[in-house]
């Protein structure tokens, strides 16, 4: 299935698995990672077979993340919205409601479309502003200068000092 230059696919999914899940998460949220997250290895064990040999994996990966996200964010405006309160789950970990992975989700997803994917596919994702040009398309200045951005923007909202409430 595989040409005798490429290495097993499970070890691309192992090698660069958690990375992918970093970047969907930062860009569809926690609830829509993992079927982001699945899409994009389900489509790249398609393709894997005729992917050109000496190809930035990694890029590539982003690269169908993203198009996945994409389908995702698209794919949530036609989803039916349930009607009732739903009750509270407890928190079982850091991901759970007021966790810092929450938290976290909560201040990229007030970026901006384009600051909040720079930020997810450069810091988390660890592309080059090149890569990330040629994913979203611009530049790599403008990629830098979203991510830049996007990454002020995050350390206002989390490193704003709390007031004094000391009397």
């Amino acid at each position: 299935m595989f040409s005798v230059n490429q290495e097993p696919f499970e070890a691309i999914v192992q090698r660069h698995g958690p990375r992918v899940l970093r970047v969907c998460r930062a860009v569809v949220g926690p609830t829509a990672a993992d079927d982001a997250w699945s899409e994009t290895f389900l489509s790249a064990l398609q393709a894997y077979p005729t992917l050109p040999a000496g190809s930035n994996v990694e890029a590539w990966l982003v690269t169908i993340a993203h198009r996945k996200a994409v389908d995702q964010v698209r794919g949530q405006s036609r989803r039916a919205v349930p009607t009732g309160d739903l009750p509270e789950l407890a928190s079982t970990g850091s991901g759970g409601p007021g966790g810092w992975e929450s938290d976290l989700w909560a201040a990229l997803k007030a970026l901006p479309l384009r600051q909040r994917q720079t930020v997810a596919y450069h810091y988390l994702g660890g592309l080059p502003y090149a890569d990330v040009a040629t994913i979203l398309g611009g530049t790599p200045q403008a990629a830098r200068r979203a991510a830049a951005d996007g990454i002020a923007a995050l350390r206002r909202a989390y490193l704003t000092p709390e007031p004094d409430t000391r009397a």
